[in-house]
């Protein structure tokens, strides 16, 4: 390979790497919302590694599809993002300034790339020759809409615009606009070098701070409790955007009914289930 294939083949990975790793901390944002979301509802576990919330999170998307089917979308539309409701005794403060921190970045970043790559809302003449919106255009549902402020005094009133509609539309709205989506029309430009570049930025960031929050930023912990088939000590670890692992420190000695993944015993996903039974039995044992 050439110098300059070589050096062509560098520049464009330097524009896309960007782009697929702002995509990746997005999408990574939105599979774990609903488990933010939960945990602020619930107090802070004590235990490693961070419970498992899918059991009650499946109940909670059957309770709102019901809800859903008995409300107008109207209603649907108009819940309140997080930013803007009012929260009197949430259980975890924690997970609720994770997820306040990170709607308001999410929000405050849709309404940045709209101003600087989205076209305002097209005006014409009426048979009077005044000036009037596009109607149709403003209700493009491809728009990002920011907040709305009227006049102060006793007709005050705010409008949420876009984000009535949720983190989730905020993170898909702004995967669109970095993956340069939708502009083979006038909507939208692409998003120039420097917007792109804010753009992963917040999103990393949006990432580790509900990866934090949830305690699964890559946390390495000796679990309290020996390995109930050799006593040897037992290792937690979690990694970023992935399943827990605990792993015995005996190594191929230890009789547990585990994978061995490289020499050690190693428990994850639905194998964990199995291991926290034991250890319940072992200390019921005591």
């Amino acid at each position: 390979m050439s110098s300059n294939a070589r050096a062509l083949l560098a520049e464009v990975d330097r524009a896309t790497r960007p782009v697929a790793q702002a995509v990746a901390d997005l999408r990574a944002v939105r599979e774990q919302w609903g488990d933010l979301l939960a945990a602020i509802e619930r107090p802070p576990a004590a235990e490693w590694p961070p419970r498992e919330r899918r059991g009650f999170l499946d109940q909670l998307a059957t309770d709102d599809r019901a809800d859903d089917d008995q409300e107008p979308a109207a209603a649907r539309v108009g819940r309140l993002p997080l930013t803007i409701r009012e929260h009197p005794a949430p259980l975890n403060l924690a997970a609720l300034d994770a997820a306040l921190a990170v709607e308001r970045d999410l929000f405050d970043l849709a309404d940045q790339l709209a101003a600087a790559i989205q076209r305002p809302v097209r005006t014409g003449r009426d048979r009077h020759g005044r000036f009037i919106r596009d109607e149709d255009d403003a209700r493009n549902p491809a728009r990002w809409h920011p907040v709305q402020n009227r006049d102060a005094g006793p007709a005050a009133a705010v409008s949420a615009g876009s984000r009535a509609y949720g983190l989730h539309w905020a993170a898909v709205w702004i995967e669109g606009r970095v993956c340069g989506e939708d502009t083979d029309g006038d909507l939208f430009a692409l998003l120039p070098p420097y917007l792109l570049d804010q753009a992963a930025a917040v999103a990393a960031r949006a990432r580790r701070t509900v990866e934090r929050a949830l305690e699964r930023d890559g946390r390495t912990v000796r679990l309290d409790d020996p390995c109930p088939w050799c006593g040897g000590q037992l290792v937690g670890r979690t990694r970023p955007g992935g399943e827990p692992v605990v792993t015995c420190s005996t190594g191929e000695g230890c009789g547990a009914p585990a994978v061995l993944d490289r020499g050690r015993r190693t428990w994850r996903g639905a194998g964990l289930v199995g291991l926290w039974g034991a250890l319940d039995a072992a200390r019921n044992r005591e």
